[in-house]
């Protein structure tokens, strides 16, 4: 298939285009910035100037396409309303214009259970109105990604950092983003994934603790831990919603009320294996990921020291 990527300079996007290809798919990618994404080209993607929220750029973009695989989502920076809401509605109005067989879209687990959360909302929304479009869809709702672990955790644990942690913070389901990919692109082969929405769990739920001796153990050095309470992370969201600066700050922050708590962010995968044809033992754990970033850092470091010993020596005089 002729399969437009949206959000493919992301740490999820990226991954389904690199999977698109493998599989043999002609890859096109929408984007902002062409030299933010020159390393797609060279992967051997075709890349079109455009932004979700100027619809105006869509209809190149979609020229020959055959579906479309969402996974933008806003910068830190930016307004949730205005590229998760906005921008997606146009995405999905210009996919539907222009005859487009197949969208699949990426929400999050357990957005319904949020609606206070505007991202979650948003989310929600965005799932009933590409329902209602008229397109054949696929929703798919992950709940985490172990990318987003190694700065959190392995990397403040090697550096001797604070982790900020919550006092009560839900374990979750984090799943790598290559397995993720994967359930994205064969979504194109499986039509019994239309119309429908699966969650994208891995394969247990992780506490914040939990993590932190994982990591220990794999590096052998102790994780310093930094409490905040969710009242303050609360309180701060408020102040910040008083600023017009602090808008989107304030709507990022409103998140933390998805993890606080003691529910897993979790769902039985089961079914989604048997759907997809994926079996779990292919899936990627949590252990398996962290001993791979550990044994090719702590390899890395080995050979600095090696390097820095060999130069000490050639400075000596006998």
């Amino acid at each position: 298939m002729k399969v437009l990527v949206v959000g493919a300079t992301g740490t999820l996007g990226r991954q389904i285009a690199r999977r698109a290809l493998d599989e043999g798919h002609e890859v096109r990618c929408l984007v902002r910035s062409a030299q933010r994404a020159a390393f797609l080209r060279e992967w051997g993607v075709e890349l079109v100037r455009g932004n979700l929220s100027r619809p105006e750029t869509l209809p190149a973009a979609l020229e020959g396409v055959d579906a479309v695989i969402d996974a933008s989502t806003a910068r830190p920076s930016e307004s949730v309303l205005q590229v998760d809401w906005q921008g997606k509605v146009n995405l999905i109005k210009a996919t539907r214009d222009a005859g487009v067989k197949r969208f699949i879209f990426f929400s999050i687990l357990n957005s319904e259970k949020f609606p206070h959360v505007p991202l979650m909302n948003v989310k929600r929304c965005t799932e009933k109105f590409l329902a209602e479009s008229g397109l054949s869809y696929t929703i798919l709702q992950p709940c985490g990604f172990l990318q987003g672990l190694i700065g959190q955790y392995a990397i403040p644990v090697l550096e001797k950092q604070p982790i900020w942690v919550m006092g009560e913070a839900a374990p979750i389901a984090y799943m790598d983003t290559q397995d993720i990919a994967r359930f994205a692109v064969r979504v194109l082969s499986v039509p019994e994934t239309e119309n429908r929405s699966f969650p994208l769990a891995g394969t247990r739920a992780w506490g914040a603790y939990e993590i932190m001796r994982l990591c220990e153990r794999k590096c052998g050095q102790e994780a310093r831990v930094s409490r905040i309470s969710l009242e303050l992370l609360r309180a701060i969201r408020k102040v910040a919603q008083f600023f017009q600066w602090g808008w989107n700050f304030a709507d990022r922050l409103a998140f933390v009320e998805v993890v606080a708590g003691s529910q897993p962010l979790d769902a039985p995968m089961d079914e989604v294996y048997q759907v997809f044809g994926i079996p779990k033992e292919e899936i990627t754990t949590l252990e398996d990921y962290m001993q791979e970033y550990f044994s090719r850092i702590m390899k890395k470091l080995k050979e600095l020291d090696y390097d820095s010993e060999k130069a000490s020596k050639k400075k000596l005089p006998f």
